[in-house]
Formats: C-alpha cells, sequence, structure tokens
C-alpha cells in the first residue's frame, strides 16, 4: 500500500502550478516597469509641476514676450523701428506703468 506516490492530480497539478508560477513572475515584472515608467516619466510640458527624475531640458521654460519679440525680429518679420517700438512697450509695461500706444 503506498499511496504517496500518485495522489491523483495528474497532469492537472503540474499544469496548475506552472500557470501560477507563469502568472507570479508576469505580476513581478509588471510591478517592476510600472514603477519604472512611473519614476523616469518626463516632465510635463504644461508647466506643471515636475515628478520623477527626469528634468527636462531647459528649452522647455515658457518663452517670454521679450524672447518672442526676439526671434521675429531675427526671422526679419518685423523691421528695426517696430521691434524697438515693441520692446520699449514691453520694457515700459513691465515696470508697472501704462504704455502708451
Amino acid at each position: 500500500m503506498m499511496y504517496w506516490y500518485d495522489h491523483g492530480g495528474g497532469g492537472w497539478g503540474w499544469f496548475a502550478m506552472m500557470l501560477g508560477i507563469v502568472l507570479f513572475w508576469g505580476l513581478i515584472i509588471l510591478v517592476g516597469v510600472l514603477l519604472f515608467r512611473a519614476f523616469a516619466r518626463p516632465a510635463p510640458r504644461d508647466g506643471g509641476e515636475r515628478t520623477g527624475w527626469h528634468l527636462g531640458p531647459a528649452s522647455e521654460v515658457p518663452p517670454t514676450p521679450e524672447r518672442i519679440l526676439a526671434e521675429r525680429y531675427a526671422r526679419g518679420e518685423i523691421e528695426d523701428e517696430e521691434y524697438e517700438r515693441r520692446l520699449a512697450m514691453l520694457r515700459s509695461s513691465r515696470g508697472g506703468g501704462a504704455a502708451a500706444p
């Protein structure tokens, strides 16, 4: 009477055990990938709070009105006189006084 060799599980016991191991390791890998993606996420482009390890390049800083004006001048969209007039208007309005049209 040797009952310890075969408990009637057959192939289904081995199949369930292998499926359990695959699911266990799949869950461990999924948790690792989700943690990595949560901490290595790039910074938001809308100026929101920066989270995670990635701080992003300095070019993600929103441009100032003076910088936009300088870029338009550099591309030749506006002339010298208009650039100087608009720059003076921006600087005077930033100082607290109302700019004259």
